[in-house]
């Protein structure tokens, strides 16, 4: 009887495990989209997203990776994030056509240059008629801070204060 209990345990853990497992930003953080963004405004609007987040990233910035690879990658972001906003990479140096959010066809080259993004990665949250809400540039220090990060903007705090704030307030409260 202990064995089979051993035995249940460990393949319980396992499930846990696996079901916890990192998984691709590229599948289950970004939403597919043709690079229209007056299209994907709407999507969202009608959706009930609270905004978009355009992660702005270079192939060889080592910052996007470690972001990929430790915090976009994992279940609980990916889930608050699909649940409150369409997310969509952008290529600062990418020559792939797009529609802006008013509309205009660019590349993802001049879009990253309209938003003055210079280094990367920059998580830019833009309202449904294209507005910058807020940004951050850099990696975040944990997938704890890159979840602040979205509550900060889904609950409507930048409206009010600047993210530091924000994120001070809360390591109080915890």
């Amino acid at each position: 009887m202990r064995l089979l209990l051993a035995i249940l345990l460990s393949l319980s853990s396992l499930a846990v495990t696996a079901a916890e497992a990192p998984r691709d930003p590229y599948q289950y953080f970004f939403n597919e989209t043709w690079g229209d963004f007056s299209e994907e405004s709407a999507k969202a609007k009608a959706q009930g997203k609270k905004a978009i987040l355009v992660f702005f990233e270079l192939s060889e910035c080592p910052f996007c990776h470690w972001m990929k690879t430790n915090v976009l990658n994992q279940p609980e972001v990916q889930a608050y994030f699909r649940e409150h906003f369409l997310n969509f990479p952008v290529d600062i140096e990418g020559d792939v056509e797009m529609t802006t959010f008013s509309g205009e066809v660019s590349t993802q080259k001049a879009f990253a240059n309209e938003n003055r993004v210079r280094a990367t990665p920059v998580f830019g949250f833009f309202d449904f008629e294209g507005k910058r809400m807020t940004r951050y540039i850099g990696r975040t220090a944990s997938v704890e801070e890159f979840m602040l990060l979205g509550r900060y903007v889904a609950e409507g705090h930048y409206q009010t204060m600047p993210f530091l704030k924000f994120k001070r307030q809360q390591k109080g409260k915890t």
